[in-house]
Parts: structure tokens; C-alpha cells; sequence
């Protein structure tokens, strides 16, 4: 029997950019349709514990199902095992690496290549400034195989507030290209 919900994996790794995960977890919980899948690296805790002062369990209260990081026998490492896409938020240069040149070493880098393999949505939320050439030639390698990354550069035309704001408009078009319904602010033209 299928199931109703959709299947959104949501992985964390441990680049900077921890509020980008908690707001995408978040904008995902609004969305009683979508059933999230949580795999954290434990370089993502010790990121959320730096930059929002919070422990792993809160971060594993925000979603329905959490998978351990180092065990690549969990569901969302099966293509059997139907999922509406991925996103990895933020995207580390080595997980990037590895998902480049399939490298399925950990949970989230085993998902991610099912995602890929499975020709399911994958969104690299990657986080790193500026690039040298291997972080582009990796880049360029998960864009061919299907995946779309995404660096959260921030928008400005719709005068954002606040930092939440910002962060949020960014995750909202990252959601959008996992094929999910979500309402931010549209440019209007001048």
C-alpha cells in the first residue's frame, strides 16, 4: 500500500549554515502532506550547538523520523523505499565530494546517491565562499547526474526585515524545487 504522505529526506551536514536547516525542518512541519526523514552528521551538531545554541534533540524534534548518520541499512538507503526527493541543508564541500563521486560512506551520502540513482529530486544546499576549482568540478558533476545545487545567496529586491526573513525566502525556493506548493515572495518587476 502506498503512502499518502510525501517522503522529503532532509540531511544536515556540518558546513555553516545550521538556521538554513532548522527553517527548512520548520516550513516543512507546515505541510501536513510531507513526512520528513532527518540524517544528521555529527559535525551538524556540533554546528547547531555553535550557532543557534541547540542540542541534537531539539533538532530531532523537528521532524517525523530520524535515521542514525552511520547506519546506511536504514530505509532512506534502499531505492525500495519511495521518497519524493532530498535536500541536504547545508551541503558541506566533503559531502559534496563524496555524492560527486559516489562516495556512500555514511547515511547521508548513501541517500543522496539512491536519490540520484533512483532519478528522484536532490537539492545541494552548498556552503562555502569562494570556490576553488574542485568544489566547482564537483558541482558540475551532481548537476549532470540531476541534482540541483543551491547556494542560499541571499535576495534583497524584497526588502527583508529580518535575518529570518532572508533565510527563509532562500528555503522556500529550495522547497520549490523539490516539487512542493510554497508561497514566498515573488519578484513583481519594477
Amino acid at each position: 500500500m502506498p503512502n499518502p504522505k510525501k517522503r522529503i529526506v532532509v540531511a544536515i551536514t556540518g558546513a555553516t549554515g545550521a538556521l538554513y536547516a532548522t527553517r527548512t525542518l520548520h516550513w516543512l512541519r507546515q505541510l501536513p502532506q510531507v513526512e520528513t526523514h532527518l540524517i544528521v552528521s555529527p559535525a551538524a551538531v556540533l554546528n547547531a550547538q555553535h550557532e543557534l545554541t541547540m542540542q541534537r534533540s531539539e533538532l530531532f524534534e523537528l521532524a517525523d523520523v530520524v535515521h542514525n548518520f552511520k547506519d546506511v541499512g536504514a530505509t532512506v538507503a534502499s531505492g525500495s523505499f519511495k521518497t519524493d526527493g532530498m535536500i541536504i541543508v547545508p551541503c558541506s564541500m566533503r559531502t559534496l565530494a563524496a555524492v560527486a563521486h559516489g562516495l556512500a560512506d555514511n547515511l547521508i551520502t548513501r541517500a543522496a546517491d539512491v536519490v540520484l540513482k533512483e532519478r528522484r529530486r536532490l537539492v545541494m544546499v552548498v556552503r562555502e565562499t569562494p570556490f576553488n576549482l574542485a568544489h566547482l568540478r564537483n558541482m558540475t558533476a551532481v548537476t549532470e547526474m540531476g541534482a540541483v545545487v543551491f547556494p542560499p545567496l541571499p535576495a534583497f529586491y524584497f526588502q527583508p526585515k529580518t535575518i529570518t526573513e532572508l533565510v527563509d525566502h532562500s528555503v522556500l525556493r529550495m522547497l520549490e524545487h523539490l516539487g512542493l506548493e510554497m508561497s514566498g515572495p515573488e519578484w513583481a518587476g519594477l
